[in-house]
């Protein structure tokens, strides 16, 4: 190992700590390596039932590439998913198979209401549909629109990819989050 007399320079140097010198060592916390592998895995299920739900499809396809963001394989099993993707109108009726479906996926989970219907109940203020899941799941993303374009929900993709990478891995088992679950009277 080549150094320079310390002598010869204006720089001092200082001794590396223990056990981060040598070659092939990379030092950085464990919530930023899980977050790295978490954002670029997702597994997300799809819960389309309407309009959205060809707009999602639109974004799986060869011009929008949903799968270079880390999402190439869907998800048609709850617990096989960390992604909920809940796309269109939801009737009062499917809430509770959506609230199901929600706590049969494994922690950690993220869900993403796409479109008007599915974040405040769109153009249906009638009785039989839910005025926005968030009254029965807590909802980490928003994408507008009836139906929204496919950049919005790459955008939306982004924006979950984002909190996903930020999240600390013990997150979940913090009081807030407890209290969040239980607001939703979700164990």
């Amino acid at each position: 190992m080549n150094t320079i007399p310390a002598s010869s320079t204006n720089v001092t140097l200082t001794t590396a700590p223990e056990g981060i010198d040598g070659p092939g060592f990379f030092a950085t916390s464990i919530d930023k390596v899980v977050g790295m592998a978490r954002k670029n895995s997702i597994w997300p299920l799809p819960f389309a039932t309407s309009c959205c739900g060809i707009e999602f499809m639109a974004t799986m396809g060869a011009h929008y590439d949903f799968a270079r963001f880390g999402s190439e394989r869907l998800s048609f099993s709850p617990r096989q998913a960390d992604l909920l993707m809940v796309m269109g109108t939801i009737s009062k009726k499917m809430g509770p198979i959506l609230r199901q479906v929600y706590e049969q996926m494994a922690e950690p989970r993220w869900v993403l209401a796409m479109g008007a219907c599915a974040s405040s109940g769109g153009v249906f203020d009638t009785y039989s549909v839910l005025q926005g899941i968030d009254r029965i799941i807590p909802v980490d993303v928003y994408v507008p629109g009836c139906p929204p374009r496919p950049e919005q929900v790459l955008d939306g993709i982004l924006k979950i990819q984002e909190l996903i990478q930020n999240e600390s891995v013990r997150r979940r088992e913090t009081p807030e989050y407890k209290a969040l679950l239980s607001k939703y009277s979700i164990e």
